[in-house]
């Protein structure tokens, strides 16, 4: 446990030093809020709607930390230690494969949270957002399209053995994720077979998942999206852990 905390400390102090993590994982999802509340504000969603577009976009536009963090950071991160043999020095010490994946987990997790945690105040202080589904829920929701995604990076770190190939699987994952998930463009006017394709995406069913819980809809299962994202985060972290290779 001491050693998950040293190694956590660290990963968190680099990661918040990297702008291009801060810029991608923070600012940028804060740009798109202030971008879709000053194009929508408290229009509806669509005629008739009794909710607005910015409470529809709020929980996707959260999720833009996460795809960051996890499609990006974590693995580019691992692949990078592994390439400059650094993984190599850890294999001698007490840090296991489980333990180093699990310092990077939680200082992302960090790093997700704070921009969540920006979104949310910017959409409430300058937009005057209000939140209209269960919290607990909508919170454990969260949590898990967290660990689903993050489950994704941690597999593309434990199957590259250098940077160059982390960076062709961190951009075949990363974005489409973050484009044709729902994540920036909204899911709903996409076309029917664009619909479809983003479907398929478990960042898709995560944005499903957490707008049917805040918004509160009487017709929402959130069940389809818990299988996918549960099954999701742990096949892909039962083969990461299998497969990873300290060089």
């Amino acid at each position: 446990m001491r050693t998950l905390f040293v190694l956590f400390k660290t990963e968190l102090t680099l990661a918040l030093r990297e702008f291009s993590g801060v810029l991608f994982g923070m600012i940028m999802p804060l740009g798109i809020m202030m971008l879709l509340g000053i194009l929508y504000n408290n229009k509806p969603a669509f005629e008739g709607a009794d909710y607005t577009m910015m409470q529809q976009a709020f929980p996707a536009v959260m999720t833009i930390g996460i795809c960051a963090t996890g499609l990006m950071s974590i693995p580019l991160t691992i692949a990078g230690y592994r390439e400059k043999k650094i993984l190599k020095r850890f294999k001698v010490t007490p840090t296991s494969p489980a333990v180093l994946i699990g310092a990077q987990f939680l200082s992302n997790l960090v790093t997700a949270l704070i921009s969540s945690l920006i979104v949310c105040a910017s959409a409430v202080l300058v937009f005057d957002y209000s939140f209209r589904g269960s919290l607990f829920p909508f919170i454990t929701s969260y949590f898990l399209v967290l660990a689903s995604i993050y489950s994704i990076g941690i597999l593309i770190a434990s199957l590259s053995p250098n940077m160059k190939t982390a960076n062709i699987l961190c951009s075949i994952a990363y974005f489409p994720m973050l484009f044709l998930s729902g994540a920036t463009i909204p899911y709903e006017i996409m076309p029917a077979g664009l619909q479809k394709v983003s479907s398929l995406m478990p960042m898709s069913q995560g944005i499903i998942l957490l707008k049917g819980i805040s918004l509160d809809i009487p017709v929402f299962s959130p069940v389809k999206p818990v299988i996918i994202l549960a099954l999701t985060a742990l096949i892909c972290t039962a083969v990461s852990v299998r497969i990873f290779r300290w060089e």
